[in-house]
């Protein structure tokens, strides 16, 4: 099997759904690692390619994993056999990488099985995303709700939808929560883009840290996806690290790294504004606070927790308040804490054994958009990754067909210092003055 992935979090979905999906894996979707399946990782270059330690923190074992290129990505694809690839990425990167493949399997007897899907909470750019990723032979839906609209979106455009596969995010599991620690601890998930005006993060973090003078007796976390210099998924031009520094936080207060599932083992109360970790949390039976302070809104995505019984806001946690989830949201999202997530990939894993056991092989992958159905816009998300619009690699497209020498790791490692310095200290002093 093979993964190709753009950030630390789709690494992690990536491998993880990998390890699920595998057909050898039928029956033991408890197990986050199949030691009987040869896992390749492939990691496409960008402003995102997750670090060292990034990659460290997601914890997944793979048997070899290696930076590239698009276009040396599908030169490697083109000369290996695998039975399963997983895309792990954006949906134009997924849509790039549909054609790109398209075009040098052409003349191929027979291909891997293409698996994409989301790595958490789909609350934005529902119809953008899905079609973008339409074309594989299966777009995953982490939940019966998604599967519902992505399958209605598919068919609102004559798309053929039968690629939707419902699963469950891939990442759940861990000890269910039993009582309260000692001490008492409440963590708030923080997001690298939501929300994205300091104003708002700073007043969340103000709101926190009076938490934590409130209950002088609790552990009270801020944990955080990366550390500065480091991008996730998302840009985040205002690191909470960044504006600690004009607080003066109790004793009780800290910042906290590492694996999220680590971090719920010790966790009674989990507090976020609409992350993923809210799903881990519920899966677990945790307390779980999705927050109203600024609003129920689209743009936060906590709009996608309507009906959950987790909406509350910090006076109501000051004041000890506990949410009740309710039982029919929760099973709708994939959470399944009654123990039918052991069976949760089945469908998955059936679908691939079906497709490899194919007679004359799978025909070619056939994405919706196309030059005939898209000519304003396929071509230019082609190009961000230099192919052309029949999927060929443009002129100059660079690939690297050997190891970087020293030199070359040097301006890389600059050229990504360069582009995180102008994000997260030039563009907010340009808004800013923008703004005056």
């Amino acid at each position: 099997m093979a993964v190709l992935a753009d950030s630390d979090t789709r690494w992690k979905w990536g491998s993880l759904t990998a390890n699920r999906i595998a057909p050898e894996q039928a029956g033991n979707a408890a197990d986050t690692e199949n030691p009987d399946i040869r896992l390749d990782g492939y990691l496409l270059r960008g402003r995102a390619t997750p670090t060292p330690r990034q990659l460290q923190e997601v914890g997944v074992r793979a048997d070899s994993l290696r930076e590239v290129t698009a276009v040396e990505f599908l030169r490697t694809m083109a000369e290996e056999s695998y039975d399963v690839l997983v895309l792990s990425l954006v949906g134009g990167g997924v849509q790039a990488m549909l054609h790109g493949l398209g075009r040098v399997w052409e003349d191929r007897a027979s291909r891997p099985v293409v698996v994409t899907g989301y790595v958490g909470v789909v609350y934005e750019k529902l119809a953008d995303g899905l079609l973008l990723r339409h074309g594989a032979d299966l777009v995953l839906a982490n939940s019966r709700q998604d599967a519902d609209r992505f399958r209605g979106v598919y068919d609102g455009v004559g798309a053929d939808s039968s690629a939707v596969t419902e699963v469950a995010l891939p990442f759940l599991g861990g000890t269910p929560y039993t009582g309260e620690h000692d001490p008492y601890t409440v963590v708030f998930a923080a997001q690298p883009s939501v929300p994205d005006s300091r104003k708002d993060r700073t007043y969340l973090l103000n709101r926190l840290v009076q938490h934590a003078r409130l209950h002088p007796g609790r552990d009270v976390l801020l944990k955080l996806r990366s550390k500065p210099g480091e991008h996730t998924t998302h840009i985040e031009e205002l690191p909470y690290q960044k504006l600690m520094q004009r607080l003066d936080p109790p004793a009780n207060f800290r910042l906290v790294y590492g694996n999220m599932g680590e971090v719920l083992d010790r966790t009674d109360l989990l507090v976020t504004i609409s992350s993923t970790a809210a799903l881990e949390s519920l899966h677990r039976r945790i307390p779980t606070v999705v927050l109203t302070d600024l609003g129920v809104r689209e743009t936060l995505g906590n709009h996608h927790f309507v009906g959950s019984g987790c909406l509350a806001s910090w006076d109501q946690l000051d004041a000890r308040h506990r949410p009740v989830p309710d039982a029919e949201w929760v099973a709708r999202q994939g959470v399944v804490p009654d123990g039918s997530y052991d069976t949760a990939f089945d469908a998955a894993r059936e679908r691939i054994a079906k497709l490899l056991d194919r007679p004359g092989g799978l025909p070619p992958l056939t994405p919706y958009y196309t030059p005939v159905t898209a000519p304003g816009y396929l071509p230019g998300i082609l190009a961000r990754h230099h192919l052309g619009p029949d999927g060929t690699p443009l002129p100059g497209a660079p690939a690297a067909d050997r190891e970087p020498g020293p030199v070359r790791q040097i301006v890389r490692r600059a050229a990504r210092g360069a582009y995180r310095h102008g994000v997260q200290r030039v563009a907010p002093v340009i808004r800013r003055m923008g703004e005056l």
